[in-house]
C-alpha cells in the first residue's frame, strides 16, 4: 500500500483575495504605491491635452476665459464688483483657485468608473486612483498658479509683492487636502449611483455662488445668518484667505485658517475611512 502522508497547512495570516485590509495596512500599501502615483499624475498630464493644438496651454487658458466671462457678466453688466477693492485680481484669484477645486472634485469622483478595466485586472489600493488624480491636478495647476500671480502683478492696479504671498503656500495645501479627501468620498458614491456624477457639476456651481467668488460677502451684512453660515464655507476660506495675503496686505484672521484647516483635515479623515470601507465593492459589478 502506498503511504499517506498527512500534511498540516496554517492558514493562519491568509485572506481572502480581494479583501478589504486593516485601515494602518491600507495606509502602509498607499505610501508604497507613492511612486506610482506620481508617475500616474504626470503621465495625465503629458497626455490630457495631446489632441488639442494648443496643449497644455488650455490648463492657464481655460481660467483666463472664464475670468473674462464673469467680469463682463458680472463686473461690467451687472455691477458686482462695486465697493470692492482691485476688483480685476479679486475676481481672476476667485476664479482661479475655484477651479482647481473644481477640477479635482470632479475628476476624482470619476475614477472609480473610468477605471473599470485597471481595477478588475490588478489588486492595490484604489484610493491611489483618487490620490494621483488629486496630485495630478495639483502640478497641472503650478502654471495656472504662476498666471495668476502674474496677472495680479500686471493688471492695474499693480500689487506689490511681499512676503505675505508664501501664505499662499499654505492656503494651497489645504485647499488640496479638502479636495482629496471630498473626491475619496464622492469616488465611492459616484462608484454606486453614477448619476450623483451628473449632481456634482451642478452642486459645484452653486457652492461657487456661495463662495464669494465674484461678490463681497459684506453684501451679506443685512443678513447676518446668512453672512455667518457662508463664513464657513471651507472653499469661500480658501479664496477670502489667498485675498487677503495677495491683495489686502493682510494674513487672514485666525478664525479663517482655523475653519479652513479643520474642514481640511476633518475631509480628509472621513473621505479616508469612507472609501476604505468600500475597498472590496470598488470592480465587483465588472
Amino acid at each position: 500500500m502506498p503511504t499517506v502522508v498527512e500534511t498540516s497547512v496554517n492558514l493562519r495570516g491568509l485572506r481572502r483575495v480581494g479583501q478589504r485590509p486593516p485601515f494602518l495596512d491600507y495606509m502602509v500599501a498607499l505610501w508604497d504605491y507613492r511612486h506610482f502615483i506620481i508617475y500616474d499624475a504626470q503621465a495625465r498630464i503629458q497626455t490630457g491635452h495631446e489632441n488639442d493644438r494648443l496643449g497644455r496651454l488650455w490648463l492657464v487658458l481655460g481660467p483666463l476665459l472664464n475670468g473674462l466671462m464673469f467680469y463682463l457678466i458680472m463686473g461690467v453688466l451687472l455691477k458686482s464688483g462695486g465697493g470692492v477693492e482691485n476688483f480685476i485680481a479679486f475676481l481672476i484669484i476667485g476664479v482661479f483657485l475655484f477651479q482647481m477645486s473644481t477640477r479635482a472634485v470632479r475628476n476624482s469622483s470619476r475614477v472609480i468608473t473610468a477605471n473599470k478595466n485597471v481595477i478588475h485586472a490588478f489588486q492595490f489600493p484604489r484610493a491611489s486612483l483618487v490620490l494621483a488624480a488629486n496630485v495630478r491636478e495639483l502640478l497641472a495647476n503650478v502654471p495656472v498658479l504662476i498666471t495668476m500671480l502674474i496677472l495680479v502683478i500686471v493688471l492695474p492696479p499693480a500689487e506689490e509683492v511681499t512676503w505675505r504671498w508664501m501664505l499662499l503656500l499654505p492656503i494651497v495645501a489645504f485647499q488640496f487636502v479638502f479636495n482629496l479627501g471630498l473626491g475619496l468620498i464622492l469616488a465611492r458614491v459616484v462608484s454606486v449611483f453614477n448619476d450623483a456624477s451628473q449632481i456634482i457639476s451642478y452642486a459645484m456651481r452653486l457652492w461657487m455662488y456661495g463662495s464669494c467668488m465674484f461678490f463681497s460677502i459684506d453684501r451679506f451684512n443685512e443678513y447676518p445668518a446668512v453672512k455667518a453660515l457662508m463664513e464657513l464655507n471651507p472653499l469661500y476660506n480658501v479664496l477670502h484667505l489667498a485675498r487677503e495675503c495677495l491683495l489686502y496686505g493682510g494674513v487672514g484672521d485666525w478664525r479663517a485658517w482655523s475653519i479652513l484647516a479643520l474642514w481640511s483635515l476633518g475631509m480628509l479623515a472621513v473621505g479616508m475611512v469612507f472609501f476604505w470601507k468600500g475597498e472590496e465593492s470598488y470592480g465587483r459589478e465588472l
